[in-house]
């Protein structure tokens, strides 16, 4: 493939030049170069991923014909385009999933699940455990806030740590990529124009057999082929264990997590062309009066969310008596992990615009659309690339999803799946350059090569299996 980019570069000339007359192989080596710089900076020279972006996309922008006053506005277009959707998701998200946290509204989610579901089925109650607490709590949260039941039910069962440790694990891994408001999925949506309702949808349609393979299914088998140490365990012993009725109600907890799905997931029906006229009716003056618009406006992410967060404030404020100083003091915490993220999701937006200004966007597009490949495995093999390269998951997201943007085909529902592919490409083969992948090695006391035999190979079983299934969704839309 590399030593035929000089020919594949040359055949493009014949067929694109940009209207600054710029022919399309500069335009792609542009890219090519800027991408391996992006790479470059932040594996080996550490640069954070935010500061990095920001420096190859001015580099792209310049290299590819933009005047240095023309980058700057990209630069700033594409900022203030891409944070004034996410901004508000992600930080009303992480808003929600810290009183979730700090009231033990997640603690109480997975007593009463595996209580629910029995000693026997205690895998199957920590993998729906874990699919939900993802969703609006960070993945490493979850697992800090979860792991002492893991510990738990492994002591009391007499088995082996990861037998419980996987399918949480996979739970909260699937969420974690694959349904909003977690930053990556949102990300996607953002950059590919997708609906949030749909990447839900189909979201939860793949990730659910993921979860399944790769946690109850997978634990059985690799369990008792890994060695786990109980005694690296950090927990904290001081703190006394809550009783049940000083926590929120298992009712109250799902109710919360579920709303803003819901909302999202009606406010993407009620405007869909078959159902449009069923919520129109026709006024005394003449008029019309569009119901689904007032549907789509209260079931609008940034409406779901103010509202779920706002009841969470409400309700789950009586659990350890915060006051209304102490419910503002959690939310302003709760977005200082989140603005990292939101700001590496502006940068790369920042990418996206600059892409799009000197034209290299258009001919990414015009190459995708002449590939003999389906744009859905183009996407999942370029995250599973960068993934690879660099780590992280939201990276990965913001990367991809950018350079997919200007792609024939992403749009509608095919956009939705998209978002799910790049999600499931971001997944696999999580290594030593992922956070996560230290995170499991330390809080299940494994060494690199059993990490890799048991965390990395879950991530990796997820993201094929998620991606098998975005395959045959695409087959139905």
């Amino acid at each position: 493939m590399i030593e035929n980019l000089p020919m594949i570069l040359g055949e493009a000339d014949k067929v694109y030049k940009s209207a600054r007359g710029i022919e399309a192989s500069h335009l792609l080596w542009s890219i090519v170069i800027g991408i391996v710089i992006l790479l470059f900076m932040i594996i080996y020279f550490k640069v954070h991923p935010f500061i990095a972006l920001l420096i190859t996309s001015m580099g792209v922008g310049l290299a590819a014909g933009l005047s240095p006053m023309e980058t700057i506005k990209s630069v700033q277009s594409g900022m203030g385009g891409t944070l004034g959707f996410v901004a508000i998701v992600v930080g009303l998200g992480a808003m929600f999933g810290r009183m979730l946290e700090v009231s033990g509204g997640a603690e109480s989610l997975a007593r009463s699940i595996v209580k629910m579901f029995g000693s026997k089925n205690s895998q199957w109650a920590l993998v729906i455990t874990g699919f939900l607490i993802s969703i609006p709590v960070f993945l490493d949260v979850g697992l800090v806030i979860l792991i002492p039941i893991v510990y738990s039910l492994s002591k009391k069962a007499g088995k082996p740590l990861l037998y419980y440790g996987i399918p949480l694990l996979a739970g909260l891994a699937v969420t974690h990529s694959f349904i909003p408001p977690t930053p990556g999925p949102v990300i996607g949506a953002q950059n590919l124009g997708a609906d949030l309702g749909l990447v839900i949808l189909f979201g939860a349609i793949a990730g659910i057999p993921a979860a399944i393979i790769a946690g109850p299914i997978f634990a059985r088998y690799i369990s008792d082929k890994v060695k786990t140490n109980i005694s690296s365990f950090t927990l904290d012993t001081n703190k006394p264990e809550l009783e049940d009725k000083d926590l929120p109600g298992f009712g109250l907890v799902m109710f919360l997590i579920l709303l803003p799905l819901v909302m999202m997931l009606i406010g993407t029906m009620a405007v869909l062309p078959s159902v449009k006229p069923y919520l129109t009716w026709g006024t005394a003056d003449g008029g019309s009066f569009h119901l689904y618009e007032m549907i789509a406006f209260v079931c609008h992410p940034f409406v779901a969310l103010i509202v779920v967060s706002l009841v969470a404030f409400k309700l789950l404020s009586r659990y350890g008596s915060y006051s209304r100083e102490d419910v503002q003091e959690i939310a302003t915490k709760s977005l200082e992990p989140a603005g990292i993220i939101i700001l590496v999701t502006g940068a790369g937006g920042v990418f996206k615009a600059v892409l799009k200004d000197s034209g290299v966007a258009d001919v990414l597009g015009s190459m995708m659309e002449e590939s003999s490949l389906p744009v859905l495995l183009i996407a999942f093999l370029i995250a599973t690339m960068v993934r690879v390269a660099q780590g992280s998951a939201t990276v990965t997201m913001v990367i991809t999803s950018t350079l997919m943007a200007g792609a024939t085909g992403m749009t509608g529902p095919t956009a939705a799946l998209g978002v799910i592919a790049i999600a499931c490409g971001a997944t696999v083969f999580s290594h030593v350059n992922d956070s996560g992948f230290w995170l499991v090695s330390r809080f299940f006391g494994m060494n690199v090569k059993d990490t890799l035999k048991s965390w990395t190979m879950m991530e990796t079983i997820i993201g094929v299996v998620g991606f098998v299934m975005v395959l045959i969704i695409s087959a139905f839309i």
